[in-house]
């Protein structure tokens, strides 16, 4: 298994409608909006929590065949929840055994508490926060539930809840080549990242995730140590005929690429490959006409 020895950025794009993507539970679990742009926002800790539940999940890293994840919910005999330094003591408290056994780790990092001191990680993979390429709209919808507010009553309970009509929020990351050779990250683990984030958001399917579709993800590799672009997220435009709050499909937008693409072409010689999946209902352009990926230089399809 090869170490990851080069530098990569992230650019993932998906969407929610009529949902909740990432609610704030001190605030009546609303969808976080920055007030003053309308921006929706997503922190990066609920797209990893995405990745580690479908890598759980799906891919068996369970805590069998010496695969696992270290950052997970695990219930004790006595119907608690295990801490920290008890989650350690699983590897009888060794780091390298961690190291070994939790792609988790590997991949962003952590803080392993240990008896009598900690060690900390620095995570290959970080992702800043997500945020929606368009400002939201909050519905707040009210109903009524199955149950009697109290026993003898003959009123129902209320129950409300804020949504967000339509989101299409946008994440950028780096894969850091210099962290990956401390946590061991190899080639195998970026592509369970790949397959985590695409399918993971794809999959997950709860009452107030469903809806999410991935609907881009791009991996651009650099063929230069400690050299990256940065910002790549921020070279893709989102247009459409219709008022930000007013959106709600990916048919109502366009994705400008002509910026992105041609800051790669800038930087063509520094770049090995441009890794890609696009659904098949997202419209690109560059320079206002339809482009398919395919037929750009360097760009390949993702491969699970």
């Amino acid at each position: 298994m090869s170490i990851v020895d080069k530098r990569s950025e992230l650019v993932f794009l998906y969407d929610i409608k009529d949902a909740s993507p990432n609610g704030d539970p001190l605030d009546m679990n609303k969808p976080r909006v920055d007030e003053e742009t309308g921006i929706n926002i997503v922190t990066d800790v609920r797209l990893k929590r995405t990745i580690r539940d479908y890598l759980y999940e799906a891919r068996k890293y369970d805590g069998t065949d010496g695969k696992d994840i270290f950052v997970r919910e695990k219930e004790l005999e006595d119907g608690t929840i295990q801490d920290g330094k008890t989650r350690a003591k699983d590897f009888k408290e060794e780091s390298g055994k961690i190291l070994e056994s939790c792609i988790d780790v590997r991949l962003f990092g952590g803080v392993i508490p240990l008896s009598k001191d900690s060690i900390t990680y620095t995570g290959p993979v970080q992702f800043q926060m997500g945020r929606s390429l368009h400002a939201v709209e909050v519905k707040h919808i009210k109903g009524t539930g199955a149950f009697a507010s109290k026993l003898g009553s003959k009123n129902k309970t209320f129950r409300e809840e804020y949504v967000l009509p339509y989101s299409l929020i946008g994440f950028y990351g780096i894969i850091n080549e210099n962290a990956a050779k401390h946590t061991g990250l190899t080639e195998d683990d970026v592509k369970l990242l790949l397959e985590g984030i695409w399918e993971g958001t794809k999959n997950l399917i709860s009452r107030s995730k469903f809806g999410q579709v991935p609907r881009l993800l791009l991996k651009v590799n650099y063929s230069e140590n400690n050299f990256y672009i940065g910002e790549l997220k921020e070279y893709i435009k989102l247009k459409s005929e219709l008022m930000d709050e007013k959106i709600r499909d990916i048919s109502d937008v366009t994705l400008d690429f002509t910026e992105l693409v041609a800051v790669l072409n800038k930087y063509a010689d520094k770049i090995d490959s441009v890794e890609y999946l696009i659904n098949e209902r997202v419209d690109l352009s560059v320079d206002g006409e339809s482009v398919n990926l395919a037929e750009l230089d360097k760009f390949k399809e993702i491969e699970f």
